[in-house]
C-alpha cells in the first residue's frame, strides 16, 4: 500500500504582535469616557487625556503596589491626572507620579507609557519589538478637511492577524470573487519604501434590482498601507463623481483576537452629473454625511466578507500561487521587517535604516508642501 508523503510544516503562523502603529480609540471617544481600559497587544492598558488634550496610553496597573487602575476597579481622572484607587497616587500624561495624599511624590514612581500620535481624531499608539522606540513616523497628510463629512468610525472582533488583513490591500483576485467587483486592473506596480506600501487600482461596482444591472460606479482606489495596522485609501468615484476615505485599522488584542475598525468620510459633493445618485435633491452640506453612511454599510458588509474567511483562514507560509495572485509574495517579503529580532541582530534590521528615513522625509515634505 502506497502513501501519500507528508509536507513539511507549512501552516505556521507570523508572531502575533508585528511592530507598528495601531488605532486604540478616537479622541471623541477618550474625552466622552474619560477613562478606557482594554486589552491591547496582550497588555492591560489605559487611556485618559488631561485638560490640555494631551493624551496618555499607559499599563494599567499602579507601579507603588499594583493595583488595576481601570475605571471598574475604581481609577479614575481628577483634574487630568490619573488617580489610584488604592492610595491616592495621582499620575499626569507623561507617567510620571506627581502627587499623594501623605506625602512627597517619589520621583522614580512613574507608568509605564507608550508613545501615541493622532490622526484626525483617530489615536494611534506604537508596539515596538522588546520596547524599542518608534522606528518611524505615521503621517498620513496633510489631510484637508473643508468640505469633508466627518469620519464614521465602527468596530468588528474576530479570530485574526493584522498581516492577513493588510494583505487584502495586494490581493485583487479576491475583489472580484469574494465582493464581486468587475474590472478590476492595477494601474501600477506596487510601490515599497521602507515601512510604506501603496497599492493603485480601478474597479467598478454594479448595483442590480430584481437581478437587473441599473448602476455602475467606477472607481480608483489608491491604498496606503503603513505597517499592518493601518490601512489608509483615497477613493475616486468618477461618474458621479466625489471622493471617499477609509482606513481599516487592525490592532492585535490578545495574540488570538484583533479588533478592525472601519472609518470612513466623503468629500462635499459638487458638480453633479448624476443628480440622483449624487443625492442632489439634498442641500449641499447634508449631501457628504448621507453617502458617508451609504457608503459605510457597504464597506462594513465587504469587510464582514472578509471576517468569514479571515477568522478560521490557516497562515500558509509556502502558498501554491496562481498567476492571478500577483504581489502576494512581494507583500509577504515586506511584512518581515515588523518582525524584528529583540536584540536589533536579526537582518530586519539591517539595511532598511536609509529606506525608513527617506520615507519619513518624503512624508515630511509633503506636509510641508
Amino acid at each position: 500500500m502506497s502513501t501519500r508523503p507528508t509536507e513539511p510544516a507549512n501552516t505556521s503562523s507570523p508572531p502575533p504582535f508585528p511592530e507598528g502603529w495601531y488605532f486604540l480609540a478616537s479622541r471623541r471617544a477618550v474625552e466622552k469616557a474619560r477613562l478606557i481600559q482594554k486589552t491591547w497587544m496582550g497588555e492591560s492598558i489605559i487611556i485618559w487625556c488631561d485638560h490640555d488634550g494631551r493624551i496618555c496610553v499607559a499599563e494599567s496597573h499602579c507601579p507603588h503596589l499594583g493595583a488595576d487602575l481601570g475605571p471598574e476597579a475604581g481609577g479614575r481622572v481628577r483634574d487630568g491626572r490619573l488617580v489610584c484607587p488604592f492610595h491616592g497616587f495621582e499620575y499626569d500624561t507623561g507617567g510620571q507620579c506627581v502627587a499623594t495624599p501623605f506625602s512627597a511624590p517619589p520621583r522614580a514612581t512613574r507608568l509605564r507609557v507608550f508613545e501615541t500620535t493622532e490622526v484626525l481624531g483617530l489615536i494611534f499608539a506604537w508596539w515596538g519589538t522588546g520596547g524599542r522606540a518608534p522606528q518611524w513616523d505615521l503621517l498620513l497628510g496633510p489631510l484637508d478637511q473643508t468640505g469633508w463629512s466627518a469620519l464614521s468610525v465602527q468596530t468588528l472582533r474576530f479570530p485574526g492577524h493584522p498581516q492577513e488583513t493588510a494583505e487584502n490591500a495586494v490581493d485583487l483576485a479576491h475583489f472580484r470573487y469574494v465582493h464581486g467587483y468587475h474590472k478590476v486592473d492595477r494601474l501600477e506596480p506596487v510601490l515599497v519604501d521602507g515601512h510604506y506600501l501603496q497599492s493603485r487600482f480601478d474597479f467598478a461596482s454594479i448595483r442590480r434590482i430584481a437581478g437587473l444591472a441599473v448602476s455602475t460606479l467606477e472607481f480608483t482606489a489608491t491604498t496606503h498601507v503603513h505597517g499592518l495596522g493601518c490601512s489608509f485609501v483615497e477613493v475616486r468615484e468618477h461618474t458621479i463623481p466625489f471622493d471617499m476615505r477609509f482606513w481599516v485599522l487592525a490592532t492585535p488584542v490578545d495574540g488570538r483576537l484583533i479588533d478592525v475598525s472601519l472609518a470612513t468620510q466623503v468629500g462635499e459633493l459638487r458638480g453633479l452629473r448624476r443628480r440622483v445618485a449624487g443625492l442632489g435633491f439634498l442641500p449641499l452640506p447634508l449631501r457628504a454625511p448621507v453617502m458617508n453612511r451609504i457608503l459605510a454599510r457597504m464597506q462594513k458588509r465587504d469587510v464582514l466578507q472578509d471576517v468569514t474567511i479571515w477568522s478560521r483562514k490557516k497562515h500558509r507560509t509556502r502558498p501554491r500561487l496562481a498567476r492571478s495572485d500577483g504581489e502576494i509574495m512581494q507583500f509577504r517579503a515586506y511584512c518581515r521587517q515588523f518582525y524584528p529580532d529583540p536584540t536589533g541582530d536579526s537582518h530586519n534590521d539591517k539595511g532598511d535604516h536609509e529606506a525608513r528615513e527617506k520615507a519619513r522625509e518624503k512624508a515630511r515634505e509633503a506636509q510641508r508642501q
